[in-house]
């Protein structure tokens, strides 16, 4: 664990922190704010269904990269970042999302250039067939594939298993060796079924659980809107302090905060990293900007929506209840907030956690599949999804906070060589 947290330190230090918003920003205004076209991009998920029989439409491919990116971040994810770096956190988790979202049309963009199509009419692509065909580089390409494996076995598998069977545990006395049984056999026999099957569950799936989780997080605000006020200047005051004196929750000074805010932001929209890109070239869109502008919006509901309200319902609850938040673990603030919702309480934040658990162990797969096809062939997908699979059960036994730390490392690793692309290839990039 100390080697892990130093490891850290120094990754999420103040180059990758700067390279990471400075990316951000300067994709939001060299393709001229795409964000401004958000709603246009919103219409376009919603109604640009087209099959082909091998490949996904593009509201699959949306939900396939949403059922990867929402879900233990944007409730364990938030409240760590919280517990680590203060309110402030929120904050620099929220700024993450509304600049990463030109960084992730910049990633679907390329995916979609540099893609190419199996023998079988499928298409591949992604950061590491970027890397390859765009920088002509097949061991960036394979650095990176392997980073989305142990991402994969690591972000994909761990975090989520062990977020469900944690919570599965507290709220019902399950064993969480059943937990993780249950939630490998489950993940297991949907992989099995291809993309076409990943994405037809994840697009009848991801939209119900999420707006049933945002449902409950609009109760608790109702019930917390004389906090609500108080909340937004506090985690506004915290995100721009250098006082940091007291630390944690108390107020973790602007380093922490952005620290942690853009961590965890990057854990769970992944704008920076290139995993949604992935997903994106699965598609049967032909034109680049379509598709990147409709990847693009998980972002928004990632972060922009669903952290922010997360972070308002953990703060708001700190207000107007800090003897529940006193001396509870950094993974239990929002749990703590969800005790006070109208008679289902900690069950509902439960369920709405094994759910999300579930759809992005299912999603995440699909990553770690891609990348397993580009450095073994489709020889090593069988072996890979044994042991996809069998992670699935470990993570669930597992100490929490070392699956944290573990992932945050890999997500640095990660955003390096995909953020070389984007630069290396910015030009190509159209608005």
């Amino acid at each position: 664990m100390a080697i892990l947290e130093q490891l850290n330190d120094l990754i999420w230090g103040l180059p990758l922190i700067v390279l990471l918003l400075g990316t951000h920003i300067y994709f939001t205004c060299r393709l001229h704010f795409p964000q401004k076209n958000l709603f246009r991009a919103i219409h376009l998920s919603l109604f640009s269904q087209t099959e082909d029989g091998r490949n996904l439409s593009p509201f699959s491919a949306l939900s396939t990269t949403l059922a990867a990116t929402l879900g233990t971040g944007n409730i364990i994810g938030v409240s760590t970042a919280v517990a680590l770096g203060g309110p402030g956190a929120i904050f620099w988790c929220w700024i993450t999302g509304i600049l990463g979202m030109a960084t992730a049309y910049g990633e679907c963009y390329l995916s979609l250039l540099h893609r190419q199509k199996t023998q079988a009419g499928v298409y591949v692509g992604g950061p590491m067939y970027v890397l390859k065909n765009g920088l002509h580089n097949k061991n960036l390409g394979a650095i990176y594939a392997l980073c989305t494996l142990a991402a994969a076995f690591g972000v994909g598998c761990t975090t989520q298993a062990n977020s469900a069977s944690g919570a599965a545990s507290q709220s019902f006395g399950l064993s969480p060796h059943l937990v993780g049984i249950v939630l490998a056999a489950v993940t297991g026999a949907v992989i099995l079924g291809g993309i076409k099957s990943i994405g037809r569950l994840c697009e009848r799936t991801v939209p119900a659980i999420t707006f049933l989780y945002l449902f409950g997080c609009l109760i608790l605000l109702l019930l917390y809107r004389h906090q609500l006020l108080t909340a937004v200047i506090w985690i506004l005051k915290d995100a721009f302090s250098f006082s940091g004196f007291a630390g944690g929750v108390a107020g973790a000074g602007i380093q922490q905060a952005l620290r942690y805010g853009i961590a965890r932001g990057l854990f769970t929209n992944e704008a920076g990293i290139g995993t949604s890109a992935i997903a994106a070239a699965a598609s049967n869109t032909k034109d680049p900007k379509t598709q990147a502008y409709v990847s693009m919006t998980a972002v928004f509901w990632d972060t922009v929506v669903m952290c922010l309200l997360t972070g308002l319902v953990i703060v708001c609850n700190m207000l107007g209840d800090p003897a529940s938040t006193a001396g509870v673990a950094e993974t239990d603030l929002t749990a703590a907030a969800f005790s006070h919702l109208p008679y289902v309480g900690d069950t509902f934040l439960t369920i709405s956690l094994c759910a999300f658990a579930v759809t992005t162990l299912i999603g995440w797969s699909y990553f770690g599949e891609k990348a397993t096809e580009y450095l073994a062939g489709t020889r090593g997908i069988p072996l890979y999804k044994f042991f996809y699979v069998l992670m699935i059960y470990l993570g669930a036994i597992i100490p929490m906070r070392l699956v944290w730390e573990c992932t945050d490392l890999i997500n640095g690793f990660m955003a390096l060589p995909n953020l070389l692309a984007l630069w290396a290839l910015r030009r190509e990039i159209k608005s």
